[in-house]
């Protein structure tokens, strides 16, 4: 098969899958490392026994596999579909949703749709030319998380996806402080656009080597940490980056932690590079526009953008122009720029809340449920549009093993106004987070009611 797959725009642009010398490191794990020219052979092996089809869902577990499914399936000319999560429902609703789609993993999913295809063992391996692709593309089309509504899909390019990459190493590569690459374990699948971008795109585009783990416990961080050689860049969500503070346990010397998926508070930012001895960088992006900004959120508040983001604030948001967007979009944050060109994110539009005059974010709202001691986890919310005054009650779900109802109301009193105490504020084992820490309304809406 041929190692280029043009485009049906007639402009044919080819780009590599993959830069670097191919003695190095792609991927590395506990036993051994995995060089470039034998990863590109798997791509190769591995795009040669792939279905027919236009789309496909990504179930890989296994990072390396996903890695080299991923770049086979844009070999073949075909669009990697990556579901907002990997339930058996939502990736059965996806497919259903993209004519002529299969779904694809590496044996290691407990459930699977009907005509899921399974990788082979060992991957077949093809010798031939660095494989390229043409830069106009579609190669994946990310789903937003659904916590706010309905997913939505968004198109990537290759050329977008490069473009984005060289952002990100923009906004990271000061971290490895002069060394050739950095080395990254992440704690985020690579489905996710945060995923993609630090343990997909980075390797592929960027000087960097990837641990093939996904770890999740803090033992298990830092064994594949420890497994990793320096400079150790660890990527990750304030989820796990809690966990990880919380634990007491000891990490190898890193080069940096980035953080994103959701807000990341200064207090834990600053316990963390405390604890670690190393900057915490949070990135704010989304899937619609990737990563567009960074700070230090242990020493500063306001956002920098990334070279080549022009941001402008709307009633209903703020549009986001880049090179790597076809088209600016609108997000649904509420930033103030400063005469810098930094700027502060000021919730969205649909979290603000104004009762009996008074006015709050849920955002705010759900900082402050966080820091009552005992409180393990939380999230305020607006379950319905309002009753028949039109005022819109809020509501909490909390994860307090030590605390009762009463205890936490009482400590909300404290730091909230009366209007803003959640009715109904109900008692759960655990969040439904996803596994970068997202949570989707659906899914609180049917804990509320159950």
């Amino acid at each position: 098969m041929s190692a280029v797959v043009q485009s049906s725009t007639g402009s044919f642009r080819p780009q590599p899958l993959a830069v670097g010398r191919g003695d190095r490191t792609v991927v590395l794990d506990g036993n051994g490392r995995i060089d470039l020219d034998t990863f590109l052979a798997h791509v190769r092996g591995v795009a040669a026994v792939l279905p027919a089809g236009r789309h496909a869902v990504n179930l890989c577990e296994d990072r390396y596999r996903f890695l080299v499914t991923f770049c086979a399936v844009a070999l073949r000319g075909q669009v990697t579909l990556l579901p907002p999560s990997r339930a058996p429902a939502v990736v059965t609703d996806v497919l259903a949703q993209y004519a002529d789609s299969y779904s694809l993993g590496d044996g290691l999913v407990e459930a699977v749709p009907p005509g899921h295809w399974r990788l082979p063992e060992p991957l077949p391996s093809l010798a031939g030319e660095v494989p390229a692709i043409d830069e106009s593309a579609v190669v994946a089309i990310g789903f937003t998380s659904g916590s706010t509504g309905q997913p939505k899909p968004n198109p990537k390019t290759w050329a977008a996806f490069r473009a984005s990459t060289g952002q990100n190493l923009a906004a990271l590569e000061s971290l490895w402080q002069g060394h050739a690459l950095a080395n990254v374990v992440a704690t985020v699948p690579p489905q996710h656009m945060y995923g993609m971008e630090l343990s997909v795109l980075l390797p592929l585009l960027g000087p960097a080597g990837l641990h093939v783990g996904r770890p999740f416990f803090p033992q298990d961080v830092a064994r594949v940490l420890d497994e990793t050689p320096e400079p150790r860049l660890l990527a990750t969500t304030p989820v796990h980056l809690r966990a990880l503070v919380e634990s007491g346990v000891r990490l190898p010397p890193l080069c940096g932690i980035v953080s994103a998926t959701a807000p990341l508070s200064q207090e834990l930012a600053a316990a963390a590079e405390e604890r670690f001895g190393c900057e915490v960088r949070e990135v704010f992006g989304s899937t619609e526009t990737c990563v567009i900004a960074r700070r230090r959120t242990a020493r500063e508040t306001a956002w920098t953008p990334l070279p080549g983001i022009a941001m402008q604030p709307r009633p209903d948001g703020t549009l986001v122009s880049a090179a790597h967007l076809p088209l600016p979009v609108t997000l649904a944050d509420l930033v103030e720029l400063e005469d810098d060109g930094r700027f502060h994110l000021r919730g969205r539009q649909s979290d603000l809340l104004e009762i009996a005059g008074k006015r709050a974010s849920l955002g705010d709202l759900t900082r402050r449920l966080l820091a009552i001691p005992g409180v393990v986890d939380g999230v305020m919310l607006q379950p319905g549009e309002g009753d028949a005054r039109g005022v819109a009650r809020v509501a909490a779900l909390v994860v307090a093993p030590g605390l009762d109802e009463e205890a936490i109301l009482a400590a909300l009193r404290e730091s909230i106004d009366p209007v803003f105490l959640p009715r109904p504020l109900v008692r759960i084992a655990a969040l439904p987070r996803s596994e970068t820490g997202k949570l989707p309304r659906a899914e609180l809406l049917r804990l509320l009611r159950m």
